[in-house]
């Protein structure tokens, strides 16, 4: 049984006995961070690079005369499911070096043929005779060959823009001393021995290029392909001693300064009535000066002129053995140059490399670099950089490098003592105000890098990163 019951009264809310906090903050005064930036990175190639002050604007790189041997990467061209070879990219190959005629470079580009290859498929058999030169367009292949005591190693893993078999073109007598495998499937294009003759026999200048080639003395360089140094070693009595001296290059590598500019802009208003606690100008200038470093150090690695990535010799880029960076691979990096002081890697391949190392129980030292602890192999810290690019397919490149130029190394270079210089090296420069009041500074820095001698810079390219299953 329900009772009912008449209308209840309605409970009024306490009055308020105190200042809200909402009001009180009217009165108060907050505490503030400074603006805060989430481009800001470790920087730890800035970091590290030895910087040489460049007065004159230009950083000039003598070398001891060296002799080219067309050791580039070859470019093609695609359409659809064809492949041409671009006909000045074959000068890249060492027996094509400098030569120039159009007609006869797009007649040997004509003749070669197009091999499609499947993963697994050997391409040339160890021992067998030697008739054509192989260009990879695209795929990795495996060279593989046989030790002293019969057992079978892969020599060198070859990719995109990589070529084997150019002896062939010349030597009739030639024959295969490795066993190539495709790793992956791709494609190639071949140049038979005959094609090439019958190319030649049609073009006086080509004819004439290849017995210059033949003609050049083999004893004129030394295995890094420097000019020799004439001289005896062993000898007894009164033997004549052949005269030396050490030549140099006649058109040495010069590398300007580059440079990073913006015009920061800020009204009078802002700098004139918000300027406590925080000086606006200040903070804007900070701010900008953070993203002109980041954007600096993103130039040392990519841009195209003294970009580290680009200016890495073909001899000392490699490929991964099986596509994930292995302590093998960081080894094979090492042993290319002498003096490692640094790897730079982008910090998803640093957690591949650590992934990589726990499959096989290892587990890297950590050595201490500028008062951080980070991890390192056979003593050489891996460094994180994120300005290394990550392709669509998850792959990436390992940098290793020796620094500084008593070592011959790789060094950084910039200009201090600039005018109005805020910091050393970056420059502010009052540009005046314009009729609406906005005040503008002209914030600029210069900067390169400069790779001293080529096996100061190493690349372990292709390095697959995305995380497998199993």
């Amino acid at each position: 049984m329900t009772v009912e019951t008449g209308p209840q009264p309605q409970q009024r809310p306490n009055p308020q006995s105190s200042l809200s906090t909402q009001a009180a903050r009217n009165l108060a005064t907050t505490t503030k961070s400074v603006p805060q930036m989430q481009e800001i990175t470790s920087r730890w190639l800035l970091r590290m690079l030895p910087w040489v002050e460049v007065d004159g604007g230009t950083y000039r790189v003598n070398r001891r005369l060296t002799y080219t041997v067309g050791d580039g990467r070859i470019e093609f061209v695609q359409e659809g499911a064809e492949v041409r070879v671009i006909p000045r990219e074959l000068g890249e190959l060492s027996l094509l070096r400098g030569f120039d005629d159009e007609d006869a470079l797009t007649a040997l580009a004509a003749r070669c043929e197009q091999r499609d290859f499947r993963a697994g498929e050997v391409l040339v058999e160890r021992g067998t005779a030697a008739d054509r030169i192989h260009l990879i367009a695209h795929g990795r292949i495996d060279q593989i060959s046989v030790g002293a005591y019969g057992d079978e190693s892969v020599t060198a893993v070859l990719a995109d823009g990589d070529r084997f078999g150019q002896d062939a073109l010349l030597d009739s007598d030639a024959t295969w001393e490795y066993t190539a495998v495709a790793q992956t499937s791709g494609t190639l294009l071949t140049l038979s021995r005959a094609d090439f003759a019958a190319v030649t026999a049609a073009a006086p200048s080509l004819q004439r290029h290849v017995e210059e080639y033949s003609a050049l003395p083999e004893q004129r360089q030394n295995r890094l392909g420097e000019a020799e140094i004439a001289m005896s070693a062993g000898h007894t009595g009164e033997h004549e001693l052949p005269g030396a001296f050490v030549d140099y290059d006649l058109n040495p590598r010069e590398y300007e300064l580059s440079v990073a500019q913006t015009v920061l802009r800020v009204h009078t208003r802002v700098a004139d009535l918000y300027n406590k606690p925080m000086n606006q100008t200040e903070q804007q200038l900070r701010l900008t000066i953070e993203a002109l470093k980041e954007r600096q150090e993103h130039e040392l690695i990519n841009n195209r002129e003294f970009g580290l990535l680009h200016n890495a010799a073909f001899n000392q880029r490699i490929q991964t053995h099986s596509g994930p960076p292995t302590p093998d691979d960081l080894d094979e990096l090492l042993c290319r140059r002498r003096g490692s002081k640094y790897f730079f890697a982008h910090p998803r391949t640093i957690a591949a490399i650590g992934r990589e190392f726990n499959k096989r129980g290892l587990y890297p030292d950590h050595v201490d670099v500028g008062g951080q602890q980070v991890p390192a192999w056979r003593g050489v810290p891996i460094l994180p950089c994120n300005k290394i690019p990550i392709t669509k397919e998850n792959t990436s490149s390992i940098l290793v490098m020796r620094t500084g130029e008593d070592n011959q190394g790789v060094i950084g270079l910039n200009q201090t003592g600039l005018p109005d210089e805020f910091e050393p090296g970056v420059s502010v420069r009052f540009m005046g105000i314009d009729e609406t009041a906005i005040i503008s500074y002209l914030v600029t820095t210069y900067y390169s890098a400069a790779v001293l001698v080529p096996d100061a810079l190493g690349v372990l390219e292709n390095v697959q990163i995305a995380r497998t299953s199993g």
